[in-house]
């Protein structure tokens, strides 16, 4: 998962109730604890760096050229599947 990344050891605690759910999760999808809580984090990471990327577009954006570009779409019936009821 790491590749040839440089590593470091990191003491944990956690509540007996997260580590027996973590111990679950990780056995279930095959990966060690280590494996499991490493995922975990790099998921947890990447959607706030996702968050705040997309938090300081929002602050470049434009609203008014923003719809304008909405009132010039097609009015047209979406493709199967892709309606949101």
């Amino acid at each position: 998962m790491m590749g040839d990344q440089v590593t470091v050891r990191v003491s944990l605690k956690l509540p007996i109730s997260l580590k027996s759910a973590v111990d679950r999760h990780a056995e279930r999808d095959s990966v060690s604890l280590n494996e499991f809580i490493s995922m975990a984090l790099t998921e947890k990471v990447s959607a706030r760096e996702a968050a705040d990327f997309f938090a300081k577009r929002a602050e470049d954006g434009d609203a008014a050229s923003a719809i304008a570009v909405l009132q010039n779409a097609p009015d047209i019936e979406p493709k199967p599947g892709d309606r949101i009821d």
